[in-house]
């Protein structure tokens, strides 16, 4: 395999034991080289859902019907924001309130929504039949290719950099409502995977099974699940609230 090739796991990896006694034989080292040498586990997520009032707040912003559809369609369907803005015109079945997207190794799966998004979807497409469905506002440059280009208006899809540079600009300030507008430019904003992950504990937080939160995800393992199954704060305040034995008197 060229080294260019090589995955990060690939490149964290410790020599093989093969390799190692190829190197002793041949008089290259002495001892194992390996031994003492830890495997770095894997660094964690800390990424954190959003609470319910941060949701709330984020459908309350005035901003384009690209942007409502796309952020509604990003939290209720759980999808990555990159397969989301893969998707074209004629991947959607909007009487069954789902999406065709393509996984990894080219594998046909689908993404689900409710009705918020498909209140939103019709306005969105008009009368297009074709193409990508979540566009520029301009006509696409020369060079785009052709899969990106919408042939009913000549626009092209909107990227990633482009779609996380809008949701990051518009949620700086529901992210930091006590700053001041002088200093809002200053500070963090959320981001789309944010979305995603909100959705997906805020399923577990229901009581949403494993084996839904897996097809759900379209995660591979339960292992990868645990991410986002890490209660939010006003979680654990219901938990708690439903278990206070006052409260369990009164009723």
């Amino acid at each position: 395999m060229d080294a260019r090739q090589r995955t990060g796991a690939d490149r964290a990896r410790p020599p093989g034991r093969e390799a190692i006694g190829w190197w002793q034989r041949q008089g290259w080292i002495d001892g194992n080289p390996t031994i003492g040498i830890e495997r770095r586990p894997a660094p964690p997520d800390r990424t954190k859902a959003l609470a319910e009032n941060q949701i709330a707040a984020l459908w309350r912003l005035d901003v384009a019907l690209r942007e409502k559809t796309f952020w509604k369609l990003l939290y209720e369907s759980a999808a990555g924001a990159d397969e989301v803005l893969c998707l074209n015109v004629q991947d959607l079945y909007p009487q069954d309130k789902r999406g065709r997207i393509t996984a990894k190794g080219g594998a046909t799966e689908w993404i689900h929504w409710q009705s918020g998004t498909a209140q939103l979807l019709p306005r969105l497409i008009a009368r297009r039949t074709r193409g990508p469905l979540f566009l520029t506002d301009r006509k696409a440059p020369a060079g785009t290719p052709t899969l990106d280009v919408c042939p009913e208006t000549g626009r092209a899809r909107l990227s990633y950099r482009r779609a996380e540079e809008i949701f990051e600009e518009n949620t700086r300030l529901p992210a930091n409502p006590l700053a001041s507008p002088e200093d809002i430019e200053d500070q963090d904003s959320w981001t789309l995977h944010r979305l995603r992950h909100s959705a997906l504990t805020h399923d577990a937080e229901d009581g949403t099974s494993t084996p839904m939160l897996l097809a759900r995800s379209r995660h591979a393992s339960v292992r990868s699940l645990e991410r986002y199954a890490r209660p939010g704060a006003d979680a654990v305040a219901r938990h708690v609230a439903e278990r206070d034995p006052a409260a369990r008197r009164r009723t």
